[in-house]
């Protein structure tokens, strides 16, 4: 029997129950099951499984409630323990608000970090992508100002290890071509706006080069995300989150998908967070969430 792809419905006042209450009506969820609380998710058709999660308190759409933070948090735990344990083939998560939860107490810095340090992954790597590119980030939240400290040669050599080897195993890809951007204006202009693609970026992109893998850069980023640039390019790499993720939805919002590679198991969500300005009005749109379930269904053929 094939196994279900989990769906987490994430921030209980936000989008999350009414994109897959909508995809759920539309006959594209028969191989999914649903985490979460089944009160939020009224007249289901009853060929959808639900596991029922209770949130602690009561939920009042467009409006945050520290209280339900801890069943945010144990949505994912559930999906991601039933992934490794064999029981799901996937997790697809809708959008959290990681303010509310920080304010519980918890600390929490996002789906990517929660999942790896959950699988005991040592590094797993921020990948969105849509029908125009995909983009990887060397870092993702942290304040710009730690950034550049966190361009290392290390750091970059794991996130670089993952993508390729995902672009791989996950995308069926045997060489991928990966473009990669510089970090400072014009990739540092010869050393007069930065030394580190110089230094550290450029050196290290040599090393991939001379072991056969189809690396290419560094690449000014204002540049690089061009219709032209990307031709036949399989995945860039981006040195920060608004380098790599700026242009990517501006070319595709509300139709990407982010991947977590390096997992253990397979995790896509939806390029957006819980637009909690109109939940419970019936205007959000559902695509992102159901391209992430088409890429989630592929991806488990490739892993397969």
């Amino acid at each position: 029997m094939t196994k279900s792809i989990a769906i987490t419905l994430g921030e209980p006042a936000g989008i999350g129950a009414e994109l897959v209450f909508n995809l759920a009506n539309q006959g594209q969820l028969d191989d999914c099951i649903v985490i979460g609380d089944s009160k939020l998710l009224k007249h289901l058709p009853n060929s959808i499984q639900v596991k029922h999660i209770s949130t602690p308190s009561k939920v009042k759409l467009g409006t945050l409630n520290v209280k339900n933070s801890s069943y945010v948090l144990k949505l994912l735990d559930t999906a991601a323990h039933g992934c490794m344990q064999g029981k799901y083939s996937a997790m697809v998560t809708c959008p959290l608000h990681k303010g509310i939860i920080n304010d519980s107490g918890l600390t929490f810095t996002g789906h990517t970090e929660y999942l790896a340090e959950l699988s005991n992954t040592k590094k797993v790597v921020m990948m969105l992508l849509n029908q125009y590119m995909r983009v990887a980030l060397v870092t993702t939240h942290m304040p710009l100002k730690e950034v550049a400290q966190n361009i290392t040669q290390e750091n970059i050599r794991e996130v670089m290890d993952i993508l390729i080897s995902d672009m791989q195993s996950k995308f069926g890809i045997a060489k991928p071509k990966i473009a990669v951007c510089g970090l400072n204006p014009h990739a540092g202009e010869g050393g007069h706006l930065g030394t580190e693609e110089i230094e550290i970026i450029n050196p290290l992109i040599k090393t991939y080069q001379d072991k056969g893998h189809n690396v290419i850069g560094t690449i000014p980023a204002d540049t690089l995300f061009t219709t032209e640039k990307l031709k036949n390019i399989d995945a860039v790499l981006a040195m920060y989150h608004d380098q790599g993720l700026a242009p990517l939805k501006y070319a595709g919002f509300g139709r990407s998908v982010n991947i977590t590679l390096g997992l253990p198991f397979i995790r896509t969500s939806v390029d957006h967070g819980t637009a909690l300005d109109i939940a419970g009005q019936n205007l959000a749109s559902s695509d992102s969430l159901l391209e992430a379930i088409k890429l989630t269904r592929e991806l488990i053929k490739n892993v397969n």
